[in-house]
Order: C-alpha cells, then sequence, then structure tokens
C-alpha cells in the first residue's frame, strides 16, 4: 500500500530541492578596488596608469577610460586579483574610469597632475587641528579643485599589505584641516607654479623612527642597522619593529605612480645617529626599488631642540647633510625657523614647505629659481692663526643677522673649543681666536640648540658644519 505525503511535506521537500539547487549554483562576487584608487584621485600624469584590483576568479573585466575613450580588458587570476597598466595623459581632467565585471563601478572627477607622497613623524604630520596659524589663516581661501588629498590612518603590520583605507577628497576648509601643513604648502606651491593638479599622499605617524619606515628584511640583512634598530625603545602607541609603518602604510601604495617624495623626520634617532645616514640610505633605495622608479626624495633637516642627550642633535642633523649623497636627493635646513628650542614642534611650517617645493621645482621639473640651495661648507684651510673656509650655494655673497656669528667655535690640538671670530669676505669666512695660535678644527651652529645666523643673500641658512671628525660623545 503506497503511502501518502502531506501537503506540508511536499512543501519541505520542494524547499530542501531548491536549496540543493542554489547550493551547486557558482556564486558571483562583487569586484573591487584598493583604496587608493577612487573617485577625486588625481593620477600621475604622463605616465602609465596601473589599476589594480580584486575580483572572482577568471571574472573578465572591462575597463573604459575616458581621457582616451578607449577599453580594455583583463581577467582575474586563480587568486582572486587582476592588474592592467593603461596609458595616461597630460594634465587635465575631470576624467571617469569605468569597471564593468560581475559588477559596475564608475569613478569620476578624475585629474591627471603630479602626486607626491608626504611622509614621517609628527613635524610632517602637523595640521590644522593642531592649532597651527599658518594653516588657520589659510581656511577661508583653501577650496582648490586642483589640489587633492589623501589621508592613510596610522596602522601598523608585521607583513606587507596590499590595500590601504581612505579616500580621495578635494581641499577645503574642513579637509585641509586634518592634511599635514608642511605637505599643503608643498602642494600649494606646485600648482601655482606648475598650473597643474597636485595629489598629496599622507602617510605619517608621530614619534616614529626611520627603522618602522624600511623594509626589515633589509634592517636584518645588515648587523649595524640591526644593532641600532634593538635600542629603538617601545613609546606609547607608535610602531618600534622595523618595517611595521612600512608594511602597513607604504608597500600597498607601490603600485600608484608618483612624482616623488617630502620627508620630514629624525628626531625619534638622535640617539643612533651615526648610523642615521646608512639607514636613510637603505630606506630610499628600497622606495624607489618598491615603486621602480628612481623618484626625487626630498628631505628636511630637523630643527635646533634641547634634546635630553648632549650633541645627539647636532650628531643627527651632520647624518642628515650626509644624507645628501644619496643621488636625486634634496635637504631643506631649518635652523633659521625656530623660536623656542625647547619645543620638537616649530610652528613655521609654511616656509619648509615652500623651501621643499623650491628644490623640486629646480631640480624636478626644471624651472629657473634664483635659489633654492642652502649654503654649506665646502672646504677649509688654515694659514697661522686664521681658518678660511669657502662656502658653496653663496654666489652672491652672505651675511650675518646680528652682531656677531652665532656658536662660532675654533680648537687647536688639544680639542678644546673657543668662541671665535670672524669676518665675511663673499662666498668665504675667515675666522680666529686669540685663545687658539695654531687652529686645527672649526664648528659652526654644532650644538643642538643652536640658531644659525649666517645666510646667503637669498636669505636660506647656512647648514651647521665641523672640519673635524673627533669623536663626540652623548652623554
Amino acid at each position: 500500500m503506497k503511502s501518502k505525503r502531506t501537503s506540508k511535506q511536499i512543501k519541505i521537500l520542494s524547499l530542501t530541492a531548491c536549496v540543493l539547487i542554489f547550493a551547486v549554483l557558482p556564486t558571483f562576487g562583487n569586484m573591487r578596488l584598493p583604496g587608493i584608487i577612487g573617485s577625486n584621485m588625481i593620477l600621475q600624469q604622463k605616465s602609465e596608469v596601473k589599476l589594480w584590483g580584486w575580483a572572482d576568479p577568471y571574472e573578465k573585466i572591462s575597463i573604459t577610460t575616458s581621457w582616451n575613450g578607449k577599453s580594455y580588458q583583463v581577467v582575474g587570476d586563480r587568486d582572486a586579483k587582476w592588474a592592467i597598466t593603461v596609458p595616461g595623459s597630460a594634465a587635465g581632467g575631470p576624467y571617469t574610469i569605468v569597471f564593468k565585471g560581475n559588477n559596475l563601478i564608475t569613478l569620476t572627477n578624475i585629474l591627471m597632475g603630479e602626486v607626491w607622497v608626504c611622509s614621517g613623524q609628527s613635524n610632517m604630520e602637523m595640521n590644522g587641528n593642531w592649532g597651527l596659524k599658518d594653516i588657520i589663516e589659510e581656511l577661508p581661501q583653501a577650496y582648490n579643485n586642483n589640489i587633492r588629498f589623501f589621508y592613510i590612518p596610522k596602522k601598523a603590520a608585521k607583513y606587507p599589505q596590499d590595500d590601504v583605507e581612505g579616500s580621495w577628497v578635494v581641499c577645503d576648509s574642513n579637509t585641509l584641516k586634518s592634511f599635514s601643513a608642511v605637505g599643503y604648502f608643498f602642494g600649494k606651491k606646485l600648482n601655482e607654479k606648475l598650473n597643474v593638479p597636485i595629489g598629496l599622499i599622507g602617510a605619517s605617524w608621530g614619534g616614529s623612527a626611520a627603522e618602522v619606515w624600511t623594509p626589515d628584511s633589509l634592517i636584518n640583512a645588515d648587523a649595524v642597522l640591526k644593532s641600532a634598530a634593538s635600542r629603538i625603545q617601545p613609546s606609547g602607541m607608535v610602531p618600534y619593529h622595523p618595517g611595521y609603518a612600512y608594511n602597513a602604510m607604504i608597500s600597498p601604495l607601490t603600485n600608484y605612480s608618483i612624482a616623488g617624495t617630502i620627508w620630514y623626520q629624525g628626531e625619534n634617532n638622535t640617539e643612533t645617529a651615526g648610523t642615521y645616514s646608512r639607514l636613510f640610505a637603505t630606506m630610499v633605495y628600497a622606495w624607489r626599488k618598491a615603486w621602480r622608479k628612481d623618484f626625487p626624495f626630498y628631505y628636511v633637516q630637523i630643527a635646533p631642540f634641547r634634546y635630553k642627550k648632549k650633541n645627539s642633535g647636532a650628531l643627527l642633523r651632520e647624518a642628515q647633510l650626509q644624507s645628501m649623497a644619496v643621488p636625486n636627493t634634496g635637504m631643506v635646513a631649518t635652523t633659521d625657523l625656530v623660536t623656542d628650542v625647547n619645543n620638537v614642534h616649530p610652528e613655521n611650517k609654511h616656509d619648509v614647505g615652500w623651501r621643499l617645493a623650491n628644490w623640486a621645482l629646480a631640480e624636478t621639473y626644471g624651472q629657473k629659481m634664483q635659489a633654492y640651495k642652502s649654503p654649506v661648507y665646502e672646504r677649509v684651510s688654515f694659514d697661522k692663526n686664521k681658518v678660511l673656509l669657502t662656502i658653496s650655494n653663496a654666489s652672491r655673497g652672505m651675511f650675518v643677522k646680528g652682531n656677531k656669528i652665532n656658536d662660532l667655535e675654533i680648537a687647536g690640538k688639544d680639542s678644546i673649543f673657543y668662541a671665535a671670530k670672524a669676518i665675511l669676505k663673499h662666498n668665504k669666512i675667515i675666522a680666529w681666536s686669540d685663545s687658539v695660535r695654531h687652529p686645527i678644527a672649526l664648528r659652526y651652529a654644532f650644538h643642538d640648540t643652536s640658531i644659525g645666523n649666517v645666510f646667503n643673500q637669498e636669505r636660506l641658512p647656512l647648514i651647521p658644519f665641523r672640519t673635524d671628525k673627533w669623536s663626540i660623545t652623548t652623554p
């Protein structure tokens, strides 16, 4: 005798069958893009544009770029990733990019221009929310559709990451408040002088050492750098393991084409100043290798400050000066932009940004600049009780603010330094001291808190220096 199924049982069987059918049907995920690629972005002009993201394995994606009206095809790989490089264009816009796969993504208000990464520690991070007068004065007229910001939140990672959070925003009185003041003034001057859109990517972390911005594999492969890195002490919410900031905040950007980098950091490396120039070069070369481009790297020499360990600031500034041996770099001096040596955060970020921009305008963009390099010690000679210094980047001569040169000191073979007298003759400094009959060494502004007062005629400060190589302790 056949059993009769109730209507309720039939409904249950039907639902079960439907579930089984849907379980074996393919499901499609949404194609997505990395945070750095989005509406309002600025792409590096006159270069190839790399676009990438994630999708289903073997998903077919069509990409249409409005600046040339062309479409390109790419297929997701077995790891659910895709990437394609398309031709860019000269500065201009606004443009759109349409991505069509299992879903549709349309990016709008895209410009072609110049893209710079702004990185370092707190002096790069400082913004309008810190109460900076220079930025507060900018806010009423801050809106500029041709300056865009991408701010990267502070994150650390043990291994290199492939994405960052964030979105591109237009510069206005609201977005400017939380973006790097140095970066903004740098970008503003480039925009004014080049008349092209400027994209600024902010990746900074107050209190960070340069080691955390350098791939850990390179630190660990160098016994000197590894030893110095082991001396970094944990401090608050700041990463101290080598590579941790690089992995989370720099590595995810390296597919995105840039013009160059500006850098303001060093205060947290004063206790390992002896290895900083080696570390800095390692970091710069690592970034360039990751981007596959020998881009310019312009940086700021740390300002006078009363450090706990005497001489540590002076030695770090010396290491930064030595770092100019790395090709395609440039350094901005700031000894004249300080009003309080007990404040590690000088408030004048306007002039810092403009001096960085002058380096870029001259060296990267080939513009004729009256002066952008600070005068720097070139060579020394000794004649009886006199010291003769030749200064480069002072072709029109130099001048002193005040009655005498601050912190100019001479020593003989006993290594004891005495205050020196001096006269300026064009690009020469002639110095002597009644206390030193046979001088063999001279130092200028070579103290942690020295505020220099010698300038070239373009009003750029003479970079602190010493002619000796004697060992200096940091008790």
